[in-house]
């Protein structure tokens, strides 16, 4: 009697479990969910922040990672405005959605260009801008990432 058909059934069985695994794993990590076995993952792939207009310019908190109205400079408030030109009082604070990911509904996308000393250069194409983030963005990533995904919508 040939185990034959046994050992296939086992093997079949097997890489399916696995696929799923793979599956499973995969989602987890889009997810943010690995980051704690991951520390040079931000814990999240998809970050919320809520800037407000203080003082003439756009600051945001996060006392999750140590801000407290940090301020947006070198043409990224510029940036800023033309995010929320729809938005009633904006200045007031909006939800800013943004990841180094994709997602459905972003409004923009910022390119790296280049790093400096502290910092590090984004564009984005319509309109044509430049702006610069400062070393704040290293609480959410280890490194620049090479894109960044926004879109900005009321609170609450």
């Amino acid at each position: 009697m040939s185990h034959f058909p046994r050992i296939r059934r086992i093997a079949v069985a097997t890489l399916g479990a696995l696929a799923v695994l793979l599956a499973v794993l995969a989602v987890l990590g889009y997810c943010g969910l690995l980051a704690p076995l991951m520390p040079h993952l931000p814990a999240n792939s998809i970050l919320v922040i809520v800037p407000y207009r203080y003082e003439g310019t756009w600051v945001f908190d996060d006392r999750r990672v140590g801000l407290v109205r940090e301020p947006f400079v070198s043409g990224i408030p510029e940036m800023i405005d033309v995010l929320v030109k729809d938005i009633p009082d904006a200045g007031k604070g909006f939800r800013l959605v943004f990841s180094a990911c994709e997602f459905p509904g972003y409004q923009k996308k910022l390119t790296w260009v280049r790093g400096d000393s502290s910092g590090n250069w984004y564009r984005v194409q319509d309109p044509p801008m430049e702006g610069w983030l400062c070393p704040a963005l290293f609480k959410y990533y280890r490194e620049a990432p090479k894109e960044l995904y926004v879109k900005a919508e009321p609170k609450g």
